[in-house]
């Protein structure tokens, strides 16, 4: 099996240069056929994002904690980075940007960690699969959800 690693892809928490180098690793390693998305293997998105990503507030307070956003970074008043400010459609998005394909960025965000934990019946679209699901339009906002196939939003 080959070995499985979680990035938060928001140009903040790791740099677009390392992302490029992750890739480009993992592209490699698949080359040689050495972790060719084994059950463990890949790169797959997560993010540390707080409940105002996608909000427009400037401010807020968590834990007690005074929380600024600025420029795409949550940082405390000392500039200590607090959190993500970045959705995973917008990980997606970035990594996009980066030059990585849609069904790559896409699987790492869906298939590949739903694999990774063991629950074959999500991250796809397949009969006999659970019909929850985003949708996002073709700049990769989000323009939909359903949970159990009724439409949220």
């Amino acid at each position: 099996p080959g070995v499985a690693a979680g990035v938060i892809a928001d140009g903040v928490h790791v740099a677009p240069e390392a992302l490029r180098i992750a890739l480009a690793a993992k592209r490699a390693t698949e080359a040689r056929g050495a972790g060719a998305e084994g059950a463990g293997a890949g790169l797959f998105l997560v993010t540390d994002a707080m409940a105002v990503a996608g909000s427009d507030l400037t401010e807020f307070s968590h834990q007690g904690r005074r929380i600024l956003r600025r420029d795409g970074r949550l940082t405390l008043p000392d500039g200590t980075l607090a959190g993500a400010d970045c959705t995973l459609p917008g990980a997606v998005a970035h990594l996009v940007g980066l030059g990585l394909g849609l069904a790559e960025a896409l699987a790492m965000a869906t298939a590949r960690p739903a694999r990774l934990v063991g629950a074959a019946d999500r991250g796809h679209l397949r009969p006999g699969a659970r019909a929850d699901l985003v949708h996002l339009d073709p700049g990769l906002a989000l323009s939909g959800v359903w949970r159990d196939g009724a439409r949220l939003v």
